[in-house]
């Protein structure tokens, strides 16, 4: 049950960082592109890899160790967010901002992808 609080706990505080992100971000660049998840998205997938290349990627274990479950299950699951990605860009689209929303995409999972593996590699080094 422990395990229980610390995902329930890392997920509390993931999402109200994540709150907090979007609307800096908001007000500083604007709400004319969804630059707020965007900057959560990939700050998240950064952390996820430090975390891992710090802690190690649990292979398939039933029981991850606590840290992993707390930060990056909890703490990261709460942060980042793939629904908020899917509604904008969906909106993007549907605005006929058919590029906006391609855009959208290719940097959240392009940056995303090379910003976790800097981080893994990163974390590693740091080890």
């Amino acid at each position: 049950m422990g395990t229980w609080w610390l995902v329930a706990a890392g997920g509390a505080l993931g999402g109200m960082a994540r709150l907090a992100v979007s609307e800096l971000t908001a007000r500083r660049v604007g709400t004319g592109f969804p630059w707020g998840t965007l900057a959560v998205n990939l700050s998240g997938a950064f952390a996820a890899g430090v975390l891992a290349g710090l802690l190690g990627m649990p292979h398939g274990e039933l029981s991850p160790a606590p840290a992993w479950l707390g930060l990056v299950v909890g703490g990261l699951g709460g942060y980042t967010t793939v629904s908020s990605l899917s509604l904008q860009t969906l909106a993007l689209w549907q605005s006929g901002r058919t590029h906006a929303a391609l855009a959208n995409l290719g940097a959240t999972l392009g940056a995303g992808l090379t910003l976790a593996a800097l981080g893994w590699w990163l974390g590693g080094v740091a080890v």
